[in-house]
């Protein structure tokens, strides 16, 4: 393939990405009372998980899936900014760390919460207490701290080091680049609202910049796909 081309991929997996996710988190927002419901306790949460179905699943399974797509976004920026190949590569390997991290977080909706919520559904008081504990420790070390902590951290990194790559190619406008640092530094800030509720503000505003902001560097690389 083409150094273009994969660019140009790059671009539409940013884009692709981007409108999926909005699809997936409003479907589940409407459905599921997403993100809210995450704090839930295991009598509201795996209930209501089980009573969505098979079609809740399959959502969640194809949002398990969805960070997958900023792969070839980020190989894409790898190629696009040759200036800074050195910090791409660096910034390549955190978001490999990061999609990695959100995958298996994702992952234990439509697998091993949905086996709990089967077994929830199934099980008399004592089984439920069990079954309780392991939803919430789950939900603590898979979710909290791999999936949104560790996974959102490494994203944050992957696009300050981005920003900073843009501000090196002298064919990208300069506002992209300090458009691209300052939504690190502000999506880095929402993933400690495991730690702090003081950020929970922050991380509720960047569910609706992370899209935008990967919409604006697919159009980017869409459009200066060329570094000759």
């Amino acid at each position: 393939m083409s150094h273009r081309k994969i660019v140009i991929l790059g671009g539409i997996s940013f884009i692709v990405g981007a409108l999926a996710f909005v699809a997936v988190f409003g479907y589940l927002a409407a459905k599921f009372s997403y993100p809210d419901i995450l704090d839930g306790a295991a009598a509201e949460v795996l209930p209501r998980l089980r009573e969505g179905g098979a079609a809740m699943r399959a959502v969640w399974a194809v949002y398990a899936f969805l960070p997958l797509l900023l792969l070839p976004g980020a190989v894409g920026a790898l190629h696009a900014f040759p200036a800074s190949r050195p910090r791409m590569t660096l910034a390549l390997v955190a978001l490999c760390v990061g999609v990695l991290a959100m995958c298996l977080g994702l992952m234990r909706w439509p697998s091993i919460h949905w086996a709990l919520a089967e077994g929830y559904a199934q099980g008399d008081a004592s089984t439920q207490a069990g079954i309780a504990a392991v939803f919430h420790g789950l939900n603590l070390y898979l979710g909290n701290y791999i999936g949104e902590f560790l996974g959102e951290a490494m994203l944050a990194a992957f696009f300050f080091l981005a920003g900073l790559s843009l501000l090196a190619e002298r064919r990208f406008p300069r506002w992209l680049g300090w458009t691209g640092t300052g939504f690190s530094v502000l999506f880095l800030i929402g993933a400690l609202r495991n730690v702090t509720d003081a950020v929970q503000g922050i991380a509720s505003l960047n569910n609706s910049l992370l899209p935008l902001w990967m919409i604006v560097l697919g159009v980017a690389l869409l459009r200066y796909p060329d570094h000759s």
